[in-house]
């Protein structure tokens, strides 16, 4: 609208401006070399416009001419680009559907109307990988290395290749790489975390955190948790070689998670060696408020050395008065109970448990009471019902149990993936669903000598909730056993047997204890 208002306000202008001259009579006289020329004064201001319309057109057409020779390599140049980025954006689409033979066309295109383009090397790269061409793959993601802006790119492709073929050296020098050029990619810092802390390099990866964290990687909360996790690594490592590190690793920890049990197992029990039996009881009691465990039980009823059975026992008692709802109290009563042959105490502090499907745990412990008291029968009773109870709980992360904590996942390397429970999602179903990980102590330390028993094989059908098991003996063909009428294992696999019938004050009680428990 602003353009035809423009041409009419002109129009009407000229008009009236040639009006004007033609009202307006004169002549107009110009001698110029030897030449004289008389006309009016609307003729020559007719003259002079025409020549300069005419002197315009003139310079338009050389500038025309002139500029034709770039204006047509331009042309072709940005031709030439559209046909890229076509075939570029055809092209990843091929590769994400898996189409080669496509994907390998384009590549080709693109790298000849756009051959300094990045995304042409990643197309290159990408197709080369579709292929199962790893050598070209490299060479691509290599020849990135050599622009600044496709630089990191190329990092990060050698980075996923060297993971693909398993050079976990050439993946964290890459990864470090990555960190070292830009902290703020995430994926470089994350990386870098997960291969330190699989290799066990506690102090890399808590260097690895605080730059996740500085840069925003990673929440305060999950940090600090997982910072808590590698100190107590770090201090288990160095429990035995440099306890005063330790403790001082497994405090900082601590301070950062008051719940992480093996940050407290290992404080309490370099405190409970040095003698300060109250600072020890005083930490296990603390993270026992928050995450009862066998184990900060077994630590915190021999935290003063000397102590009898009987004042272990009342110890314990004390300890599981501050967790009345959760069942690791009662069942650490009864082993310190059992340990002091104290059987109506450990009974009665199983009493509320027996009754609605007891763990192996309580099973066990309840033949091994009904032991003291000598009624073996019903021992044979109870640990019978412990092979088929349900699981009791243990260290499980991702479907791996563990009779001990890990800090980083042995399936996956997540780190502080283990978490004490008991396995839900096998109850019911067969073993296999779960892998176990045994660390048991030696036998001499564990319980007193036997006679070597026949080993029991007890044959489990597939769906293991509608068959009972079935016993087979491992005897030989020769000799014929009687078929027992009631499944009775010979010697259920983690049984410590009875204790015996003096008290026995030494080191070893602890591991018996601690192998009481069925995991």
């Amino acid at each position: 609208m602003t353009r035809v208002l423009t041409f009419v306000f002109l129009v009407l202008a000229a008009a009236l401006g040639l009006a004007w001259l033609a009202d307006r009579p004169g002549t107009i006289t110009m001698d110029w070399l030897g030449y004289r020329i008389e006309t009016t004064a609307f003729v020559a201001a007719v003259a002079i416009v025409a020549l300069v319309v005419a002197l315009l057109l003139i310079f338009a057409l050389l500038r025309y001419l002139l500029t034709r020779p770039a204006a047509v390599k331009a042309y072709v140049k940005e031709r030439k680009r559209q046909q890229g980025y076509e075939a570029l954006s055809r092209g990843l689409v091929a590769i994400g559907v898996g189409n080669r033979a496509e994907a390998q066309r384009f590549a080709g295109i693109a790298g000849r109307n756009l051959p300094r383009e990045p995304l042409t090397a990643l197309l290159r790269a990408q197709t080369a990988q579709l292929k199962g061409d790893k050598e070209a793959a490299r060479r691509a993601f290599e020849s990135m290395l050599k622009e600044p802006e496709t630089k990191l790119l190329g990092v990060r492709g050698l980075f996923l290749e060297a993971q693909r073929g398993n050079d976990t050296d050439a993946a964290r020098a890459l990864a470090e790489q990555a960190v070292k050029s830009d902290p703020k990619l995430g994926w470089g810092v994350n990386a870098l975390f997960d291969m330190q802390a699989r290799a066990s390099d506690w102090e890399g990866a808590l260097q690895a955190l605080a730059i996740a964290r500085q840069n925003g990687h990673v929440e305060a909360a999950v940090a600090n948790r997982r910072r808590a996790v590698l100190l107590t690594a770090e201090a288990r490592d160095l429990e035995s070689a440099d306890p005063d590190k330790a403790l001082t690793l497994a405090n900082d920890a601590l301070k950062l998670a008051p719940s992480l049990v093996p940050a407290a197992e290992i404080a309490g029990r370099i405190l409970a060696s040095r003698g300060e039996t109250r600072q020890a009881s005083r930490l296990i009691t603390k993270t026992w408020k928050l995450s009862p465990h066998p184990d900060l039980a077994v630590i915190y009823a021999f935290a003063k050395p000397g102590d009898s059975p009987r004042e272990r026992l009342k110890r314990v008692k004390q300890l599981a008065s501050l967790t009345p709802d959760d069942i690791e109290g009662p069942i650490a009563v009864a082993n310190a109970a059992i340990e002091a042959h104290d059987w109506q105490s450990a009974r009665a502090a199983l009493a509320p448990y027996i009754e609605d499907r007891p763990s192996a745990r309580i099973c066990t412990l309840m033949a091994r009471i009904e032991a003291g008291d000598g009624d073996r029968g019903r021992e044979r009773e109870w640990l019978a019902r412990a092979v088929r109870a349900p699981r009791d709980r243990a260290w499980i992360a991702e479907g791996y149990v563990s009779d001990r904590w890990l800090p980083v996942s042995p399936l996956t390397g997540a780190v502080d993936a283990f978490a004490w429970k008991a396995p839900v999602d096998a109850i019911g179903r067969g073993d296999d669903t779960l892998l176990i990980e045994e660390h048991p102590a030696p036998a001499e330390e564990i319980a007193p000598s036997r006679e070597k028993e026949p080993e029991a094989v007890v044959e489990v059908s597939k769906d293991s909730r509608l068959e009972a098991p079935r016993l087979k003996s491992s005897a030989p063909s020769g000799e014929k056993k009687p078929e027992p009428a009631m499944f009775i294992p010979a010697r259920p696999p983690d049984d410590p047997g009875v204790a015996q019938a003096d008290t026995d004050e030494s080191p070893a009680s602890l591991e018996r204890l601690r192998a009481a428990q069925i995991r």
